[in-house]
């Protein structure tokens, strides 16, 4: 179930939580291991409550 109020990150501030390059979490999202959302300009974004699992090792509920 989407929560539409949920807040959505930028691939940047993925890669600051990760502590790792921006173009290694679009990868990610390529791969499958993270979900990302398109906006209507191309660009992803990505669901918090998803980011903060996948830090916390929990398993993703991807759909």
């Amino acid at each position: 179930m989407e929560r539409a109020n949920e807040r959505l990150l930028t691939p940047g501030e993925v890669a600051s939580l990760f502590r790792v390059d921006p173009k290694t979490v679009t990868r990610w999202a390529a791969s499958g291991r993270i979900s990302s959302i398109r906006t209507p300009g191309g660009h992803r974004r990505f669901r918090e409550s998803e980011v903060r699992a996948l830090l916390l090792g929990e398993p993703s509920e991807t759909h």
